[in-house]
């Protein structure tokens, strides 16, 4: 009767352990399971920032270029001005050497 009731014992433990197999290996199929998906939700993140980085640095890029652009506008803006004032100036520096020296010789 005692050989009997440890082997029940021995066939119990031996139920449990194999119950408690069964359910580690259940656990790890389903979470082997949610991988792929997991794996997808965190390549879409990843491409989702890259594609926000890539489009927040073209937009900087974007901006600088037509800050630059501006700039180069002016630049050339003000340089017409200059050579315009340069040419106004050759055309009158005769004449106004020429009342230069009157007013100094008192001519005027």
């Amino acid at each position: 009767m005692g050989e009997d009731r440890l082997k029940d014992q021995r066939i119990q433990e031996i139920l449990d352990i194999e119950k408690h197999a069964q359910t580690i290996y259940e656990e790890a199929v389903k979470e082997a399971e949610q991988l792929p998906v997991q794996a997808e939700k965190e390549a879409q993140a990843i491409i989702a920032k890259a594609r926000a980085d890539a489009e927040e640095e073209a937009r900087k890029m974007l901006e600088k270029a037509k800050a630059e652009d501006e700039i180069g506008k002016i630049s050339a803006d003000a340089e017409e001005k200059v050579k315009h004032a340069e040419t106004l100036a050759a055309a009158n520096f005769h004449s106004a050497v020429s009342y230069v020296l009157n007013r100094v010789v008192g001519k005027e």
